[in-house]
């Protein structure tokens, strides 16, 4: 479990103490391409941890498909609404390629605070990250053009131009189709 100790120790700095036994909350798991992690309406009992692989977050709106995230190894991934607050997924979380995890059930999870006492802490910080990462995403989405977010995530994310389908890619970044490939023509050209 080495990735997994070594994102954790970095990100949420627990003692070496405490380390092993918060790991050994984690079991690994596979999923092949194309299965689902979660389906839209179910709960979400499952914290997971990405050792290699690609999961995408989407959801069916009026019937069109809407990418929220594209989550990679040393990503954590997870219907975040379902899971803490015991609500309906929005969201589906389906494997691009095949993965390999690292996933904590939700019984487990709750467990950290007494595993590691510093944890209401360390959570809200992670907790902090992923909202000031969702707040620039929007700050993005409101204030710059479609180029200028295509440029900003493709200097941030060459390799899955080539992993991801980039319908899929387009959806994230709030773009048709249509308007992807021509940005991505006129930026190769």
């Amino acid at each position: 479990m080495d990735n997994l100790e070594t994102y954790l120790s970095t990100y949420f700095n627990i003692k070496a103490t405490e380390m092993e036994a918060t790991v050994s909350l984690f079991k690994p798991i596979s999923i092949k391409k194309n299965d689902y992690l979660l389906k839209t309406g179910q709960f979400c009992n499952q914290l997971c941890f990405i050792k290699d692989g690609i999961v995408r977050i989407y959801a069916n709106e009026n019937g069109k498909e809407v990418t929220q995230w594209i989550s990679t190894k040393g990503y954590f991934v997870t219907d975040l609404a379902s899971f803490l607050f015991h609500q309906p997924a929005r969201w589906n979380l389906q494997a691009i390629s095949d993965c390999e995890l690292f996933s904590i059930k939700q019984s487990d999870y709750e467990q950290l605070s007494q595993i590691v006492p510093q944890w209401q802490q360390t959570e809200k910080a992670f907790l902090a990250h992923c909202f000031t990462i969702l707040e620039n995403r929007i700050f993005s989405h409101l204030s710059l053009s479609a180029e200028e977010r295509y440029q900003h995530f493709f200097e941030q994310n060459k390799a899955l131009f080539h992993q991801v389908p980039l319908q899929y890619l387009a959806s994230m970044l709030g773009m048709t189709p249509e308007t992807f490939s021509r940005i991505r023509k006129k930026m190769t050209a």
